[in-house]
């Protein structure tokens, strides 16, 4: 099973409906037992033998576990006061020796204190809402504090006074009575508490713990025994919910992605970067508000079998956190192996030109069917072979292989996946903790496909993407277009820590980076990503994107190059084709539309203020609103379509079946690589890649 599969239900377990109730902890239940002790040193002996980077546990390491720590709590420091801190900060370099001595007790002291800290705000936050508000005052409200200083007192309950005054001001323009209002908001600050106090040992262990492993490098991390049931469910290739990964972002839980083929991908209706904020059950449920909830506890609300409705309202990425809600309804399903599928199809460009697109969403390979012995199971590369017969059929000129937001999948897959272009040779290397080095390998021969090769990509293709598109550009075998890819270039490895006792006891799983991936070109993906011949302008607003906005993570290394043989792509063409692109794009109405478009979702994320005052706050919401439509007015007109009254409702804007500017220009572009003897790929069967294809 591919890292990115297990990951997605690790983080939201696709499988259980019941909504388990966990009883509130007493504090003195709150402390460090044997067990705890013990998988401490053996997670510090995998780090320190096993991992892939080396880090000593020193007063260095332990000021940014400290950090780390209370980040993990109070991430925008809206609890911890300024005296808190400086109390705490006799353990900035102390952590690395208590954790030398498995002494947790350090880790459990602060959080009693956040436990007490967070109970006073909720009592705050009750006490004000029984008050009234002013929203004719203009004043403001910063809502991301994270890169602020800690706050005093006074600056806590101010803070907390425009937290509440926002809150409510968000539901009244939302149209809710003043009651329910209310009522909404007391239930939501009370869950903070409740929340709070269902956080037992084993949670704060490990909180701390990773804390720790966070500090070396960001994905490594340790499961709890209860976490760990969550990994033993996405083992089970039992599949069936709505098909995301949500991670918890301050008091809002995120989508972090969608899994293809899942119903949330087949709705289309829920995407990255959106916001849920309340979760129903059933058509008629009443939808419950989730803001402040744990991750584990929406997650409890979001699982359920196949053929259950569950909705959500959610705060949508193009809204930003103060705009406003949809509610959307999902039917849990079973992923389906199927709908994950690659597929194709053929575009025309302007000067009459065909182009095959490949669709490829992950590297997939069902392995069960495989280990059955099932002659005809689904694989991404026995499924682009029968999509490539079919489009030389058709006499392409060129093929695109889209790979944008493909998080990757299966690297024996990958490997295979490049042999359909390439003569055998090396496709990626492996660089281990000892500095050992593999070469995996295409060993066919055989070339399924040897016409003009295209690959796209964006700042969501990752892992197992990274290494196809990085071989072909190295090999020059085709053109990579589009924006810098994810940047992920390592391997982790699920260890199981009751391997190192022989204690019955549950110690957990510690996920940790063994090792990195390198080109053959000797280069890393790892952080920098795969880099276009030619990138696209939408570039321009992910530069924070990716593992180079993670912290700790791996820096860009590179090896010794493997051997290999180049392909004779015309990259002497690359820059002439990339200056006719830069000139078509900055005329190209769609295209422009297209960043501008981008330019206002990026703007609206990017902020981290707010106005209180009611008046201003509809009329910024009205701006946003007639912005997106007019938009969506201009790209219908752009296509040939009539625009939409501007008091049509939002969802009328959205229905519109939009254009896919990036592939349309992907192929504007092959087509301008294409040479007049190059007029149909159906000439360059049997070619050789080594000759003058692309």
């Amino acid at each position: 099973m591919s890292i990115k599969l297990i990951k997605i239900v690790l983080l939201l377990a696709f499988l259980q409906s019941a909504i388990a109730v966990t009883p509130t902890v007493d504090e003195s239940e709150l402390h460090s037992d044997q067990d705890q002790e013990r998988a401490t040193e053996i997670i510090l002996h995998i780090i320190e033998n096993y991992h892939y980077r080396s880090r000593p546990l020193d007063d260095t390491l332990s000021s940014e576990i400290f950090d780390t720590y209370l980040d993990s709590m109070d991430p925008n420091k809206s609890f911890f006061s300024r005296n808190d801190i400086e109390e705490f900060e006799k353990y900035r370099f102390t952590l690395d020796d208590l954790l030398d001595d498995s002494d947790l007790d350090p880790a459990f002291e602060i959080f009693k204190r956040y436990r007490s800290r967070v109970q006073e705000r909720v009592d705050y936050a009750l006490n004000i809402l029984d008050g009234e508000f002013d929203f004719g005052i203009d004043e403001d409200y910063q809502f991301d504090r994270s890169e602020l200083p800690w706050p005093n007192e006074d600056e806590l309950n101010e803070i907390w006074r425009k937290r509440v005054k926002n809150d409510f001001l968000n539901l009244k323009l939302a149209d809710k009575a003043e009651d329910e209002i209310r009522e909404t908001l007391s239930k939501r600050y009370t869950r903070l508490t409740t929340s709070t106090l269902q956080f037992n040992s084993s949670d704060i262990f490990q909180l701390f713990v990773n804390a720790y492993t966070g500090s070396i490098e960001p994905h490594t991390s340790y499961f709890s025994p209860r976490t760990s049931e969550n990994f033993d469910i996405s083992m089970s290739l039992s599949l069936e919910g709505i098909g995301a990964v949500l991670r918890g972002d301050s008091d809002y839980t995120e989508v972090q992605s969608i899994v293809p083929g899942g119903p949330a991908d087949l709705s289309d209706l829920l995407h990255d970067g959106d916001r849920i904020i309340g979760v129903g059950q059933d058509e008629d449920g009443e939808i419950v508000d989730v803001i402040g909830w744990r991750l584990d506890d929406v997650v409890d609300l979001i699982r359920g079998p196949k053929g259950s409705i569950v909705r959500m309202e959610i705060l949508p990425e193009d809204a930003g956190l103060e705009g406003p809600s949809e509610t959307i309804q999902i039917t849990r399903d079973q992923i389906k192996l199927e709908e994950q599928a690659a597929k194709s199809e053929i575009i025309e460009t302007d000067n009459g030109g065909r182009m095959g697109i490949i669709t490829v969403p992950t590297f997939y390979s069902d392995f069960a069917a495989q280990a059955r012995g099932e002659p005809d199971y689904k694989s991404t590369t026995r499924d682009v072979r029968k999509l490539l017969a079919e489009l030389e059929a058709e006499n392409i000129d060129g093929l695109i292989i889209d790979l944008r937001d493909n998080g990757g999948g299966s690297l024996s897959e990958a490997i295979e996946f490049t042999g359909l272009f390439i003569e055998s040779g090396p496709v990626v290397q492996t660089k281990d903790s000892t500095g050992n080095i593999d070469i995996n390998r295409d060993r066919d021969p055989a070339i399924i496909y040897g016409g003009p090769l295209a690959v796209l990509v964006n700042r969501n293709s990752a892992s197992a993407s990274e290494i196809f598109a990085g071989a072909i550009q190295d090999y020059k075998r085709g053109i990579i277009l589009g924006e810098p890819t994810f940047g992920k270039g390592t391997v982790q490895n699920i260890v199981d820590l009751n391997r190192f006792s022989r204690s019955r006891n549950d110690y957990g799983r510690l996920k940790t980076t063994i090792a990195q991936f390198f080109r053959i070109n000797g280069g890393s993906n790892q952080h920098k990503g795969v880099i276009p011949d030619i990138v696209y302008p939408t570039a321009d607003f992910s530069a924070e994107h990716g593992e180079r906005s993670l912290e700790n993570a791996l820096p860009w290394d590179e090896i010794k190059p493997a051997r290999f043989v180049p392909a004779q792509a015309p990259i002497d063409r690359f820059e002439t084709v990339k200056q006719e692109h830069q000139n078509r794009v900055q005329t190209d109405k769609l295209f422009q539309l297209l960043l501008e478009e981008q330019r206002l979702v990026y703007e609206i994320n990017d902020k981290k203020i707010t106005s209180l005052q009611e008046s201003k706050r509809k009329a910024e919401r009205e701006q946003l609103s007639s912005a997106r439509k007019t938009l969506q007015n201009e790209f219908r007109i752009a296509q040939g379509l009539e625009p939409l009254a501007e008091d049509s409702d939002d969802e009328e804007f959205e229905d519109t079946e939009p254009v896919d500017v990036i592939l349309k220009e992907t192929a504007r572009i092959l087509q301008d690589l294409l040479s007049p003897a190059q007029t149909t790929a159906a000439s360059l069967k049997n070619e050789s890649v080594r000759g003058n294809s692309l």
